[in-house]
This record gives structure tokens, sequence and C-alpha cells, in this order.
């Protein structure tokens, strides 16, 4: 495995797919516009992917893990008919609560993508629509962008990302160094 390999950690719900209170079955997923596209960009140009993704939602007892494992085999089916693909996804399944590791702005997701794919966090760049997803990237000296869906906007003002972008499309166009 390549140390080199760039990595980039994204967070899920407002970020890839539009957001949903709770999102708890399969058929509510749905791609908020270009995300797919910007996904298949990357990895055409040589990054890694890791999708990270608080889901208290388990520990809350709304869905379980096999719900949530037919969930993101459905992401999938919807980025695959795009020509994307990610690399791995990775949840945390505790509560606010349950004192672990992984629930973000915590980096235990970012460790065990990190863990399993050889790469250097201070090479990779975190995205998401909440300043935890900020807070985790600053954690592991990644770049950082907060994008304006989900639940961006409430943070947009404030937030400490490197970069304040529309959605995922945006910022995939500065890190692969496209012009504005």
């Amino acid at each position: 495995m390549s140390h080199s390999r760039r990595f980039v950690l994204i967070d899920r719900d407002g970020t890839i797919n539009v957001e949903k209170h709770y999102l708890s079955a399969p058929e509510q997923i749905v791609l908020i516009p270009g995300v797919a596209a910007a996904l298949r960009r990357l990895r055409e140009a040589g990054f890694g992917i890791a999708i990270i993704t608080n889901q208290s939602g388990i520990a809350r007892g709304y869905f379980d893990l096999a719900r949530l494992n037919a969930i993101h085999a459905r992401l999938n089916e919807l980025l695959a008919a795009e020509g994307a693909a990610v690399d791995g996804i990775y949840i945390c399944p505790h509560g606010p609560d349950d004192d672990c590791a992984c629930r973000k702005p915590l980096p235990g997701m970012a460790e065990q993508a990190m863990a399993e794919h050889g790469f250097d966090p201070k090479l990779s760049t975190v995205i998401g629509d909440k300043e935890v997803d900020v807070e985790l990237g600053q954690a592991i000296g990644a770049a950082t962008f907060l994008v304006r869906t989900g639940h961006g906007e409430t943070y947009a003002a404030t937030s400490k990302a490197d970069h304040v972008v529309a959605d995922l499309p945006a910022a995939v166009a500065i890190i692969l160094g496209e012009p504005a």
C-alpha cells in the first residue's frame, strides 16, 4: 500500500446524500446533485475516498446495523450507477454519552481508515456539513472543507474550516486545482 496516496474523508448525511432526520431506510438515500460525478473525478485523479459518518440512530434504537448496511449498499449502488465508488465506509454507532473514541469530532473513524489504507492524514482532506467534521480534520492535521449543503449553512459564518464552499463538487474542484 503506497503511503503517498491522498485520501479524502467525507461525511455522509448532508454532504453526499440529502439530509434526512435519522435516515433509516435505503429508499431515503438521495444523492446531492453532482456528488457522484465529483467522487468519480477524485478517483480518476488517484485519490482514495472514505465516508465517515456518525450514526447514533443505532444507539438510539431507530435502526439496526443490518438496516444501516442495506442503506450503504443502496448508496454504493447509486454511486456505481454514475461510475463512482468509495474505498470504505466508517461508522460510529454510538450515542453522544457512550464515551467512545469514534464519534466525530474524535478521530477514531479516521484512524481506522488510516490503519486500513495506510495514508498520511496531513496529505488528506476532510469534507462535511458540520463543524464536528472540520474539528475532526483539524485533529488529524488534514485540510478541511465545510459545505453549505445539509446543515452547513448553520456553521458557515463561524466555521474554522480552511474552505467554506457551496457543495461537495465545489470542494472537489478546489482539491483538483481546477479554475473557479
